[in-house]
């Protein structure tokens, strides 16, 4: 147990860098993201096998994963709107113009929005975005602009990150989880392993006893040799009439009184099986 805890606090911190370090390295580019993320996805597989899970270890490492991908693109918005709050300006600005994404099903379709000062200039960045039609064209509004012009204008409550910061906090805490989860089912799995291993160890044990006192124990007065069923916990009596039947002896079924009985000849023979 001491070994698979060891294991999954390794794993647990292993998944938490991994996030951290996709964050802080997201401007290298799609090309070398997606291979990144396949190689975690087998180091995980890997890694959770190691914890006893293998049955669910693949599908495990693919929720991580997901949910991995899913913090580093919460906490890369959440980056963007706090980079905006700290570097940027409330101004009021007007909207000049405005256009929205092409329909496609019946998928939402955003908004984007130009916006200007009032003395004309054009609000630095990209279009700001909404996600549905809430502004008008000649309409004022309030936002916070980026002077550096890399990120969308945003208004005020827009630009609010506590729903990021708390959304990839779950995403990571949900891969996290998941770790936890995997060493819990591959302890289960090893104590169900190995009771199943114990009950048949000590079934071939008891059989094999039987068989020594049926070999070896004298009979009674009346031709029977009697055991007492509690020494034998792991056979049925249908197991021990089997076990009798290949020793050259008959299980009897009836008058045992809290005994089984054996002899080469019975009135009713237990069937064995």
């Amino acid at each position: 147990m001491g070994r698979r805890t060891g294991w999954a606090v390794g794993i647990g911190c292993y998944v938490l860098a991994v996030i951290v370090g996709m964050f802080l390295a997201d401007d290298v580019g799609l090309a070398v993201q997606i291979p990144l993320w396949v190689v975690h996805g087998a180091l995980l597989v890997v890694g959770i096998w190691r914890l006893g899970a293998q049955a669910s270890g693949l599908y495990a490492a693919l929720f991580i994963v997901a949910m991995s991908v899913m913090a580093v693109g919460v906490a890369d918005l959440a980056r963007d709107d706090l980079t905006l709050q700290q570097r940027g300006e409330t101004v009021v600005a007007t909207v000049v113009s405005e256009r929205l994404d092409p329909a496609e099903g019946r998928k939402g379709r955003a908004s984007y929005y130009t916006l200007e000062h009032e003395d004309g200039t054009r609000v630095p960045g990209p279009e700001m975005r909404a996600t549905s039609d809430v502004y008008d064209v000649g309409q004022t509004v309030t936002v916070i602009e980026d002077p550096e012009a890399d990120l969308r204008p945003q208004t005020p409550g827009q630009a609010d990150a506590t729903g990021e910061v708390l959304g990839a906090v779950g995403f990571a805490l949900a891969a996290v989880g998941s770790v936890v989860w995997m060493a819990w089912r591959g302890a289960v799995t090893e104590r169900r392993t190995g009771e199943v291993v114990g009950r048949a160890r000590l079934r071939r044990e008891q059989e094999e006893k039987l068989r020594e006192v049926l070999r070896a124990f004298p009979a009674d007065r009346r031709g029977y040799i009697k055991v007492s069923p509690r020494e034998y916990a792991a056979l049925t009596h249908a197991r021990a009439a089997r076990i009798a039947w290949e020793e050259g002896l008959r299980a009897e079924a009836v008058g045992n009184r809290g005994a089984w009985r054996f002899s080469e000849t019975v009135i009713e023979e237990v069937p064995h099986r």
